[in-house]
């Protein structure tokens, strides 16, 4: 006879534990996207951020350092600085070429008006100094030009253009660090960029002054309600006191004639 032998059972492992609830793929990213949104724009995050006007910028390293063509190291914080009323960078792609030789000359040309308002003008791209100086000099460019043969500042203000490329385009920051402009266009776009912020201003600054004039037309001095009033008084009495020397005067002419008469 064949004894069966009883099978042992598998020892209890207990109750499973609850699933972890998942959280959903678009409320992830939301948040994620919120937390990015209250960091400051610094350099190094614009190939995943888009810069947009009225934003503002932290401008503490910002961009790191580049070179003027003299080989003078500088940052887009000292240029600000710097300025009466913000920075206008200009980005080409590369020096002495015929789109960005257009767009130098047309900066080149209005430079007076646009810089009426205080805006400092400055050309940007990844030339080396000696390029840029010979850019300059050759076509007697009034403003600084700058050197970033690593991007750094160009990718920052989101002109660069893959892993070498500049784009065309222009970007305006004021002194407090906020964003007026940044726009990708050709030549003359860019120009008509900072010549409509020029504009604008000025608009703005006639519209403060007429309104001040007006303030200071409305609010008068009442003292000089007082003075006007006792101006009005003396006059009144000295044309008073001459009238009375002229009646006077006819009185005694008369009596002399009177006098003669009775004398004849």
């Amino acid at each position: 006879m064949v004894e069966l032998r009883k099978r042992r059972e598998a020892p209890s492992t207990g109750p499973e534990p609850p699933l972890k609830k998942s959280i959903p793929a678009t409320k992830a990213k939301d948040d994620i996207d919120a937390t990015e949104a209250a960091l400051p724009v610094t350099a190094g995050v614009e190939a995943d951020r888009k810069l947009t006007v009225g934003a503002t910028i932290d401008l503490d390293g910002f961009g790191g350092e580049v070179e003027t063509q003299d080989g003078d190291k500088t940052n887009l914080k000292k240029l600000v600085n710097d300025s009466k009323n913000g920075v206008v960078l200009f980005t080409y792609p590369k020096a002495s070429t015929p789109g960005c030789t257009t767009q130098a000359c047309l900066f080149r040309d209005e430079y007076t008006p646009l810089t009426a308002t205080g805006y400092s003008i400055f050309g940007l791209s990844t030339d080396l100094p000696k390029s840029n100086t010979t850019f300059k000099t050759k076509q007697n460019l009034p403003f600084t030009l700058l050197c970033d043969p690593n991007a750094i500042l160009i990718d920052a203000i989101g002109m660069k253009k893959g892993p070498k490329g500049t784009t065309r385009g222009v970007f305006v920051v004021d002194r407090f660090g906020r964003i007026e402009a940044v726009e990708p266009g050709g030549p003359a776009a860019t120009v008509e960029v900072v010549r409509k912020l020029v504009s604008d201003a000025g608009r703005t600054t006639s519209v403060n002054a007429g309104n001040s004039m007006e303030a200071q037309a409305v609010q008068k001095n009442p003292e000089d309600d007082d003075n006007n009033v006792q101006d009005a008084t003396a006059a009144s009495g000295a044309d008073s006191s001459g009238n009375q020397a002229d009646v006077a005067a006819e009185v005694a002419d008369t009596a002399e004639k009177l006098d003669g008469g009775a004398d004849s």
